[in-house]
């Protein structure tokens, strides 16, 4: 009898939204098939599958242990969020070639259905990063006598939930700042900052629209600006490897001595970008708007504006308590502007990133060996353009000593 051969071996998922594409969150049933394609007949022991998700992170770093000793000192850290396994066909012992044991397998194509349900308790959200990724998949394992097993691996994507309709995430965020400028003996005016935005939780494709009031005492022409960073924490052995990346920002008009320039509900868009990530212990994923002043030959001036980007959209207005609704107002008066009626609500996350977006090309900054392991849906699906570096977009924006007293009401005469 002459052995057949295996054509094809994939891993498909019964996807459940009009974009065909495998996401999940905690809780969901996850199901699909394990499709082989066979010319001829074949022989087998067993058809496995294992499901597992878990977070992981590696970095190293360089020690000096004397004046011409140096080693490298490795941190790793992994937390498992899901391991299920199951058998499709066959047994679970694989050392038996008997005849016995073994399954046939006819010419043509055959499907194994597998089915699973994601763990109850919160998930990291899948995510790629510099120094570590939060990963799902399930890998097929097909056991033929005297020949290697043949393994193929299908990630999917997990979102674990961010509604920002919550009092927290619906408060508005605002802050200001002054900074007085030196110059050996001599002392200019002050440059002040104040910044606000209605809320804390946005999602992908919402602008957030900035007020603000930026005065220039000083005898320097300043330029402010407006920026949207993500901060990528990672943690292990007790250490922690922090990554700042620009997402988005915007400029305002160059302001010279003595002038004061107002926003009043300046926009900046965020674009696809993954969600906060905040109950993952080993990997965390926040972002800022960041709003400050350019101030050549000196340390700019800046704030910072915690910001949570989100899964579940803004409800409409009229859904929301009178009691949310009365605080936003209220909190506005600081700057004595009002904010426009309330848009639409935006879409969901899923609706945000396209096919289009999710099949664009990147270099993804985790090679393949560096985390051992394959790269996951979020990357080959959801393919989004990595950001630059924070520290190649501005150096020193966060390096700011500025002077906390209340800013006056027009710059003092020189």
């Amino acid at each position: 009898m002459v052995l057949g051969k295996v054509k094809s071996f994939t891993v498909s998922y019964d996807c459940l939204n009009d974009s065909n594409v495998p996401v999940f969150s905690s809780g969901d049933s996850i199901s699909g098939r394990v499709i082989i394609e066979v010319t001829g007949e074949i022989r087998v022991k067993s058809l496995k599958i294992r499901a597992k998700g878990c977070a992981k992170v590696r970095w190293t770093e360089s020690r000096n242990a004397g004046s011409n000793t140096a080693y490298t000192q490795n941190y790793s850290e992994e937390v498992e969020y899901l391991n299920y396994k199951d058998i499709l066909i066959g047994h679970e012992r694989d050392d038996d070639n008997s005849e016995e044991s073994l399954i046939t397998i006819h010419s043509g194509r055959h499907e194994y259905a597998f089915s699973f349900e994601l763990p109850q308790i919160p998930l990291a959200t899948s995510f790629e990063g510099k120094h570590g990724s939060v990963r799902y998949w399930v890998k097929a394992e097909l056991h033929r006598p005297w020949l290697l097993p043949m393994k193929v691996k299908k990630e999917f994507t997990v979102f674990e939930h961010i509604d920002i309709n919550t009092p927290l995430l619906l408060s508005p965020q605002a802050s200001t700042k002054e900074k007085t400028l030196c110059c050996w003996f001599c002392t200019s005016g002050p440059i002040s900052l104040s910044a606000k935005i209605d809320r804390k939780g946005y999602t992908p494709g919402e602008s957030i629209q900035i007020f603000a009031e930026i005065e220039n005492c000083s005898s320097r022409m300043v330029v402010p600006k407006a920026a949207i960073y993500q901060t990528q924490t990672f943690y292990a052995k007790g250490k922690m490897k922090e990554v700042k990346q620009l997402v988005a920002n915007l400029r305002g008009e160059s302001l010279s001595s003595g002038k004061t320039e107002t926003w009043n509900g300046k926009m900046l868009k965020i674009p696809p970008v993954s969600p906060s990530i905040l109950d993952c212990t080993i990997i965390r994923v926040e972002y800022s708007v960041m709003m400050y002043v350019d101030i050549p030959g000196a340390i700019n001036l800046s704030l910072n504006l915690p910001l949570v980007i989100g899964t579940i959209p803004l409800h409409p207005f009229g859904s929301r308590t009178s009691s949310v609704s009365s605080q936003c107002s209220m909190a506005m008066t600081w700057l004595g502007m009002a904010l426009p009626e309330r848009p639409e609500a935006p879409p969901s996350y899923t609706d945000i990133v396209t096919e289009e977006q999710r099949r664009t090309s990147l270099e993804v900054p985790v090679s393949r060996d560096e985390l051992d392991g394959p790269l996951f849906a979020y990357v080959q699906e959801f393919r989004f353009q990595p950001p630059p570096l924070y520290s190649e977009i501005d150096p020193n924006p966060d390096q700011v000593r500025g002077v906390e007293e209340g800013r006056p009401n027009s710059c003092p005469s020189r």
